[in-house]
């Protein structure tokens, strides 16, 4: 028996749960070959926006993991039919780096960096993050642009260190401009969620989440109301009796989840 039985759906995270950096983490695809040979539904779901679905794909792939684009849930995807939906001609301003600006360029929007001119600034993981940038996001929303986030992760976790994320950029533009942020799409958002499900045909009892953060993977299962894995193979948790969300599971490693 392994904790894999009792569940037909896998929800994985991917950065520090499969990876860290561009390592992939002994056994995870081993695992995700299981599932796959097994038939049970599986999503991988990241909150990192930095690559692509296609460059996910080819990466996993080339890394032999049975995986295709319809197995996974980005953050950048979440926001993406957001935006086009709900802010179609307007222009924004991005803390993020080229792969994510292309894809909100793509949905419609004018990149601009002209603070006046700004109808939507969107936080996210840059890894060339700057006074400057900082400063023209500032100035843009106090002139009252929209104040949105595709993930709200306080650090990406890299090989054998963390960086700093979203959060921390969110946190500093709050403080910098006394508004606070309006919505995120990024786990453990609502919007992430209801994707999730429309994929996952499944009764709530038997999916499984996997994911190495408290606050976004964990937080996620809870407010889903589906068991969940904790994995320390990403970030740091201070996971005590106290804490305010709690895993039903937790394993050093996804590759931990197969016997042997």
């Amino acid at each position: 028996m392994t904790i894999l039985d009792d569940y037909q759906g896998f929800i994985f995270d991917m950065d520090g749960t499969l990876y860290r950096g561009d390592e992939l983490i002994p056994g995870a695809v081993k695992v995700i070959n299981h599932l796959k040979e097994q038939s049970f539904s599986l999503l991988l779901v990241t909150n990192k926006t930095t690559n692509s679905t296609s460059e996910y794909i080819s990466f996993l792939q080339k890394n032999g993991a049975n995986v295709v684009s319809e197995d996974i849930i980005s953050a950048t995807s979440v926001i993406s039919d957001y935006i086009k939906a709900n802010f179609p001609g307007k222009t924004f301003f991005a803390l993020g780096e080229a792969a994510f600006i292309e894809e909100i360029t793509a949905c419609g929007l004018t990149y601009c960096e002209n603070p006046g001119k700004i109808d939507v600034v969107i936080v996210t993981l840059d890894r060339a993050l700057t006074l400057h940038k900082l400063e023209i996001a500032a100035h843009a929303i106090s002139n009252g642009a929209r104040f949105l986030a595709a993930n709200i992760d306080d650090t990406c976790p890299v090989e054998g260190d963390e960086i700093w994320d979203a959060g921390s950029t969110i946190a500093a533009l709050e403080k910098r401009t006394h508004r606070k942020l309006e919505m995120h799409f990024g786990k453990p958002s609502q919007f992430m969620i209801d994707t999730i499900f429309e994929k996952l045909k499944l009764p709530k009892e038997k999916i499984l989440l996997i994911g190495d953060r408290l606050e976004t993977d964990i937080q996620m299962a809870a407010l889903a109301g589906v068991s969940s894995v904790l994995v320390r193979s990403g970030v740091k948790n201070e996971l005590t009796a106290n804490s305010p969300v709690q895993p039903d599971y937790v394993i050093d490693s996804v590759a931990d989840l197969l016997p042997g």
